[in-house]
């Protein structure tokens, strides 16, 4: 097993296993996760504390990637209390398994090198660009989530030692021919049944409410009650697009711009040369003699590239024909340049140049010359970068003002509205995550519910909302959290006793009919009492959707034998069926069909059930204290 367990962290999987820890909880903000100040124990384990700060940071961090994923849908659960005691519980056995984990990797001797950890960090895509690591990105990263670069190497050494015990209780499983046959033939089986559904409407209208039963359901359940505390919030914003259309831009200023940046709108001119050299030596008259004879030959109608390959002393471009590549200006001074830019056509070649290396012999070989895009082409863009120009600054300058004025006249925003020429708007109430489209950004969240706001009524600081947007608000209105009174929500609770009991009355009548099924006796005249006549469904499929999926999951849990073969459920709907299973009808399966999906969602279940057996059987003999907070 230990070879297992050191071969867990080699490898693309385990890489990927810690990107997904990073993704998902570094770049949320959890980096107080390891330094919480918040040290009071939620949870003790074989006596080492869970801080109740790192309990705190997990909860948050994980409802924010839900929000991220599933938007202000998941709000409406986080409104309930049971719903978030039970988030918070799940969250604190995950980190109970993890330090379970911990400690087990350590009592085997599990440990990540600092070169490994060095590898896996470089490797994480967050950390890269243009698939290279990047020291900038990197710092900034973690520092945005409030690591030092040691404490972040420790978490991820932390967070791989666990992966390695992890890959290792996994690796051992595997699935056979037969197994992945039988779960295909599974898979594929269909099922035949005769169904009926009751509908709880039929009692509702008999269901009576007692005075005692609505006042007992309302102080059962007051956290359902509860309204989230919501502010109305009126506000200004500004943003340099609002400014554009007010600033002037004249035609002189357009054309000097133009005049001003001319480079900008010209494309560069290409030209590439080839050369033959002859060196100085020590006779130069030699030397020179030497080039003119070289380039009567050319002149005479020899390819200059044969000659430059057999008489040019450049070794670093005889080879390739004299070929020197596209050539600046700055690239070549002197009689040098001057000579390589006076040619003006493709095969032009120049007399015989002096250098101080020697005798040249240039020719042009590609040309493009340069081209100016004409002032009416570009016009309106040049107009529209000016006004932004111009907007900018005016913006910057607004921006002081707001600030000012929001500061010195706290109690209203009309002289911020005066002063930038935005009117005030006003928000509906809402509450905290559920932000309206207008305000939905994380500083106007944390001004809007802060005390300053709420309980001193006044204007908030400036709030930069990007790089182009300011915004100064303020409370118009507040409601605090309080619980509604019985009167308010009565509607809502008889509206859910009549459900609940006329679902308990529908349940007793499904409940004697699948007695008369075990019976075998007649259900016929017990059906008609309900106008009910049983549905049947033959060679229905796992994902059919001739019937609801409730009464098809039952159908798939029910066996054949007498006894067994019925079933009654509770609907998403709040109906109740009844299922009678008439005949199974195995599947035929090809053997020479693709199994690798099947064989591959075996092994991750396989691997999952081990993980949990793993660590039910940690905890099983762990001393692990619940503290009650």
């Amino acid at each position: 097993m230990l070879q297992n367990i050191r071969e867990g962290i080699q490898g693309p999987w385990a890489i990927g296993i810690v990107a997904l820890i990073v993704v998902s909880f570094v770049f949320t903000g959890v980096g107080g996760y390891i330094s919480s100040n918040n040290s009071a124990a939620v949870a003790v384990v074989n006596g080492e504390e869970i801080p109740a700060g790192e309990l705190d940071l997990a909860y948050q961090n994980e409802r924010g990637r839900l929000e991220s994923q599933f938007g202000e849908a998941i709000n409406s659960l986080f409104a309930s209390e049971s719903y978030v005691t039970q988030f918070r519980s799940d969250i604190l056995d995950r980190l109970i398994s993890d330090e379970l984990l911990s400690q087990k990797a350590k009592e085997l001797g599990l440990r990540v090198s600092d070169e490994q950890v060095k590898q896996a960090i470089l490797e994480l895509p967050e950390f890269q660009v243009a698939g290279v690591f990047n020291n900038d990105r990197y710092n900034n990263a973690i520092a945005r989530a409030g690591y030092t670069p040691s404490d972040f190497a420790e978490y991820m050494r932390d967070q791989m030692t666990r992966q390695q015990l992890v890959r290792a209780v996994n690796g051992s499983n595997f699935s056979v021919s037969y197994q992945v046959q039988q779960a295909l033939a599974l898979q594929q089986q269909t099922r035949s049944a005769q169904s009926v559904e009751i509908d709880i409407a039929k009692y509702k209208d008999s269901v009576e409410l007692s005075e005692e039963e609505i006042n007992d359901y309302y102080n059962a359940n007051l956290a359902n009650f509860d309204t989230q505390e919501q502010v109305k919030l009126a506000y200004v914003t500004l943003a340099v697009s609002d400014l554009e259309s007010k600033v002037d831009v004249n035609a002189e200023e357009i054309e000097e711009y133009y005049n001003t940046n001319i480079a900008a709108y010209s494309s560069d001119e290409i030209r590439r040369i080839s050369h033959i050299m002859v060196e100085l030596g020590d006779d130069e008259d030699a030397s020179l003699a030497k080039a003119q004879a070289l380039l009567v030959q050319l002149n005479a109608g020899e390819d200059f590239a044969t000659v430059a390959q057999s008489s040019s002393e450049d070794i670093a471009t005889a080879e390739e024909g004299g070929d020197l590549g596209e050539i600046s200006r700055d690239d070549f001074t002197g009689a040098f340049g001057d000579a390589a830019f006076a040619l003006s056509s493709v095969g032009q070649i120049s007399d015989v140049v002096k250098s101080e290396e020697g005798f040249h012999i240039i020719k042009l070989t590609e040309f493009t010359p340069q081209v100016v895009t004409g002032f009416a082409q570009v016009r309106d863009s040049i107009e529209a970068e000016i006004r932004t120009s111009k907007a900018t600054d005016e913006f910057f300058a607004l921006q002081q003002e707001m600030a000012r004025l929001a500061f010195e006249e706290p109690d209203s925003l009309e002289a911020v509205a005066d002063v930038t020429g935005r009117p005030i708007i006003e928000t509906a109430f809402f509450q905290r995550n559920q932000l309206p489209a207008g305000v939905n950004y994380p500083a106007v969240e944390d001004a809007a519910f802060s005390l300053e706001l709420i309980e001193d009524q006044v204007n908030s600081d400036l709030l930069e909302l990007g790089n182009n947007l300011v915004m100064v608000t303020r409370v118009a209105e507040h409601k605090p959290q309080r619980t509604r009174a019985l009167d308010e929500v009565i509607t809502q609770i008889e509206t859910a006793l009549k459900e609940e009991k006329a679902q308990e009355q529908a349940l007793i009548y499904a409940q004697t009919i699948q007695t008369a099924l075990f019976d075998q006796a007649d259900t016929s005249t017990l059906l008609a009492e309900q106008s009910l006549e049983w549905v049947t469904n033959e060679s229905l499929s796992r994902r059919a959707s001739e019937l609801p999926l409730d009464m098809v999951e039952e159908i798939f849990t029910l066996s054949p034998v007498q006894g067994q073969d019925t079933g009654v459920v509770t609907m998403s709907n709040g109906n109740v069926g009844v299922v009678k299973l008439l005949s199974v009808q195995d599947a035929v399966v090809d053997p020479s069909v693709d199994t690798s999906d099947i064989e591959q969602r075996l092994a991750s279940s396989k691997a999952q059930q081990s993980y949990e057996n793993f660590i039910a059987a940690l905890r099983a003999n762990a001393e692990v204290e619940i503290i009650t907070q």
